[in-house]
């Protein structure tokens, strides 16, 4: 037996399906019988897991690719910390706006993890190169905010202009665009800010951290891209 329904304006599918799965665990069936999802839920689930699948290795190839680029295994940690924190911004912007978690919103996610790490690069480059030149840490991540914010709302306010059209586009597949559009507007300008606090005060925490562990260690200090060992963990 198989039933066939769609999903009326308003409701999401995968809320339909959660209803249908409450209602079939309801009727208390006997142990013969089984219920299995078809067609579009079926292919749903099958995205969200390739989805999950294709976000983690997105995640490890950044961090290998910024941990090259700085020679550090601490660095991208504190770069990629960004990422988590664009999430709820994005999750509100969705439900402020009425759209809900689906495949196209996820790809807005993903295209949002893109994005939201590059203030971090911007403040933790500066910041290293101001502390090579000799300069303390508290000094240089005050400077690199400072050199740095204006680059970073520039690019911002660019990104954010080109994701506009998406957002008041119209006709056949304006739903997705609008889904993508609101995920990347609100998770990229709404996490602005609290990047901005975050990042120098993980960098500034793992900085300590890295310091711990190599005294714990007893290796010798040998600072941080040419920092002088007296400087490396802090003013």
């Amino acid at each position: 037996m198989s039933l066939r329904a769609g999903v009326a304006p308003g409701f999401a599918l995968q809320d339909r399906l959660e209803a249908l799965q409450k209602a079939v665990d309801g009727m208390n069936l006997p142990a013969a019988y089984t219920t299995a999802i078809g067609g579009k839920g079926k292919e749903l689930a099958r995205t969200y897991k390739e989805f999950v699948f294709a976000l983690l290795l997105s995640i490890i190839f950044m961090y290998m690719i910024l941990a090259s680029q700085f020679e550090s295994l601490l660095h991208p940690i504190t770069i990629l910390l960004a990422l988590p924190l664009s999430v709820p911004f994005a999750l509100l912007s969705l439900w402020a706006t009425g759209n809900t978690l689906n495949l196209y919103s996820a790809l807005g996610f993903l295209v949002l993890f893109g994005v939201v790490k590059k203030n971090s690069i911007l403040q933790i480059d500066h910041t290293i190169k101001l502390r090579a030149h000799g300069m303390p840490r508290l000094e240089a991540m005050l400077e690199a905010n400072r050199d740095r914010l204006r680059p970073i709302l520039m690019t911002t306010a660019a990104f954010v202009a080109g994701m506009v059209p998406l957002v008041f586009s119209s006709g056949a597949g304006a739903g997705t665009n609008r889904a993508t559009g609101f995920v990347i507007i609100g998770g990229q300008s709404l996490a602005l800010l609290l990047t901005l606090l975050a990042t120098p005060v993980a960098y500034s925490l793992f900085d300590d951290l890295s310091s711990w562990v190599t005294r714990v260690l007893g290796l010798t200090p040998a600072g941080e891209e040419g920092v002088p060992p007296e400087q490396a963990g802090g003013e």
